[in-house]
């Protein structure tokens, strides 16, 4: 392409700093180097995690940053030495890349590579520097993704290369949102058929939790959120029933374990980010048996103070990032699966706006109207 070895002039949304609107700036897009993909991004979804950057609440973030870790898009370049992924090929940048290499690689059961945000900083590239600058300043990159660019530089760890015939618009919903909730059932919970499940917050994720234990054969799933206008579309997904807990006298576990004859759930979820609700979400499950994933990411700093004899009397806490699935392996073929129609999503979108209204689209978010907002580019 004739962009290729060049530094590209693009547009993308900058934070400056916490508490601010994003700006949509003019930035320069250096070229990727060895092990590195430059990728025109086409499409983006906005996601929690994001906003989570805005409010100050995510630790380990530089600012000025390029935020945004749900998009797809078409490799515009390669560096030296990448040899699974070409010019030309559609691909979803991945927020947990997949080194291959390393102990959390290699081991079956986790998905934590060390090269995440959880291990090491990933504001800048592995080399320590930045493929972006605005303004003669170096800005910041996001979960090595920074998606809310037109073009942006991602190590080859963290890029996965999809089905040509996937819709991009669809396609960016692999990245995080959808993903994280529907491994978060099948993969880390590994629910069984016939059982019940309750789901803490039907936003994007949550309502993705609610496709996984449908998928897994669940009889019984329970959405719990204080917005009743999501209830109608978590029983479109497969929710059996939703409550509000603003609607009752008593605490939410207490009103699952009514519902449940006095024996909780076999599975619970929270999909929200709040530590009260990880509680409750665990004192709601099963004496002996019962799951609980935490899927929300709580606020930097945050400390939960339960009693053991939870966990004592068998029930089991669990975690789960990006759904469990090793990225850059997984996501294809999840993909795979959405296109052979093994699965529905296509109602987790419910605005689509243009990349220049990505303001709007947060504002979408904090006031509860969108389950997920894409961008256009």
């Amino acid at each position: 392409m004739e962009t290729c070895g060049k530094v590209i002039k693009c547009r993308a949304a900058v934070a400056w700093g916490p508490h601010k609107l994003l700006s949509i700036e003019d930035v320069e897009v250096a070229p990727p180097k060895a092990h590195e993909v430059r990728v025109k991004i086409l499409a983006a979804g906005i996601c929690r995690t994001d906003d989570h950057v805005i409010e100050g609440a995510m630790g380990g973030i530089n600012f000025p940053v390029i935020l945004g870790h749900e998009g797809a898009g078409v490799v515009e370049s390669v560096g030296e030495g990448v040899t699974d992924i070409k010019p030309g090929d559609k691909v979803i940048p991945l927020c947990i890349p997949q080194c291959g290499k390393c102990s959390s690689c290699l081991h079956p059961e986790t998905n934590c590579c060390f090269k995440t945000h959880s291990k090491e900083p990933q504001n800048l590239m592995p080399d320590k520097s930045t493929r972006f600058t605005c303004n003669g300043m170096q800005v910041n990159h996001f979960l090595w993704n920074s998606t809310f660019s037109e073009y942006t530089v991602i190590p080859e760890d963290a890029v996965a290369k999809i089905d040509a015939d996937m819709p991009l618009d669809k396609a960016c919903l692999f990245g995080c949102g959808f993903s994280t909730g529907y491994g978060a059932a099948v993969n880390t919970a590994k629910v069984q058929p016939g059982s019940t499940c309750a789901v803490f917050g039907l936003g994007g994720v949550g309502l993705s939790v609610v496709i996984g234990c449908k998928a897994a054969g669940a009889s019984r799933i329970i959405g719990v959120d204080i917005n009743q206008g999501k209830f109608e579309k978590a029983k479109q997904f497969g929710a059996t029933e939703c409550i509000n807990p603003r609607d009752y006298d008593m605490p939410v576990q207490e009103v699952l374990l009514e519902m449940t004859g006095g024996e909780g759930v076999a599975y619970s979820f929270e999909c929200i980010g709040n530590i009260d609700v990880m509680k409750a979400a665990l004192e709601a499950c099963h004496i002996g048996y019962g799951t609980s994933v935490i899927v929300g990411g709580a606020p930097a700093g945050a400390e939960i103070s339960f009693s053991p004899m939870l966990l004592f009397t068998g029930r089991t806490w669990k975690g789960s990032i990006f759904g469990g699935w090793k990225s850059k392996e997984c996501i294809p073929r999840l993909v795979s699966d959405y296109m052979a129609k093994k699965f529905n999503l296509d109602g987790l979108v419910t605005h689509t706006l243009p990349f220049d209204k990505i303001n709007e689209g947060f504002e979408l978010l904090r006031s509860g109207q969108s389950i997920r907002t894409v961008l256009t580019f």
